[in-house]
């Protein structure tokens, strides 16, 4: 049995390179057109919250992977959030696109802003691009963001930094704990769990599967606030454990 699971593994890397990977880049590239158009057009709000979302959703359901979601009326989708979220695949990215139930910015690093399609569209899209390595300029992108943050959006983060591939997760970096605390937001924790199985971190094999994304009680502003920023890191990690 397990010699028979792994041949189907490797006879679905042939669907993978010939019918994944070329329909998620023709249909990245196709979808970013669109929401370049319609921004230009002054829909840049309505295709940022509808036409970008099937972007996920159309490469997910092409691999295919089953999405369940729990949790999720703990959200009040009038109220903006900085949302944390841990990272071991490029499918988290994915599924947050597809599934998150509110709008919200993206802080990525600034190499992303050279991929092609990518790159601008997001830009466009008002995400934000952080430089790691100038602590000044991360510092003033960061604090330009929060103005984006107005009714009931929200500001994305994975907290780690980068995708992890061992188990647990690797140290917060503090940049989402300080604007939460900076502008007296909620912080919404949100676990992935099952996207490493689909997409290893720094692996090109994929296989079908169930993702979860699993929504956590929010830390309430009052309590960000009360907090210090190593406390609120340490809470944070406590409710954004997968095990």
């Amino acid at each position: 049995m397990p010699a028979m699971k792994k041949g189907l593994s490797h006879l679905f890397q042939v669907y993978t390179w010939l019918i994944i990977f070329p329909l998620a880049w023709l249909w990245t590239a196709f979808i970013a057109i669109i929401v370049i158009v319609l921004t230009w057009l002054g829909a840049g709000a309505w295709a940022d919250k509808y036409v970008a979302r099937l972007w996920g959703r159309f490469i997910l359901w092409i691999t295919p992977v089953r999405i369940k979601i729990a949790n999720m009326d703990v959200i009040d989708k009038n109220q903006s959030y900085v949302i944390v979220a841990n990272h071991q695949s490029t499918y988290d990215i994915l599924v947050l696109y597809g599934y998150l139930p509110m709008a919200f910015k993206w802080v990525m690093k600034i190499e992303l802003r050279k991929v092609p399609f990518i790159g601008y569209t997001c830009a466009l899209m008002g995400h934000i691009y952080v430089d790691r390595k100038n602590r000044q300029a991360a510092q003033k992108t960061m604090q330009q963001a929060g103005a984006k943050l107005t009714g009931g959006i929200s500001v994305l983060f994975f907290p780690e930094g980068t995708r992890h591939t061992g188990t647990g997760l690797l140290p917060f970096k503090k940049g989402a704990f300080k604007m939460a605390q900076s502008l007296g937001l909620p912080i919404l924790p949100v676990i992935i769990k099952g996207a490493e199985q689909v997409m290893p971190a720094k692996s090109l094999r994929i296989l079908p599967g169930t993702i979860e994304l699993v929504f956590q009680p929010p830390i309430s502003a009052e309590t960000v606030k009360g907090k210090s920023t190593d406390d609120l890191i340490q809470l944070s990690r406590s409710l954004l454990h997968t095990e």
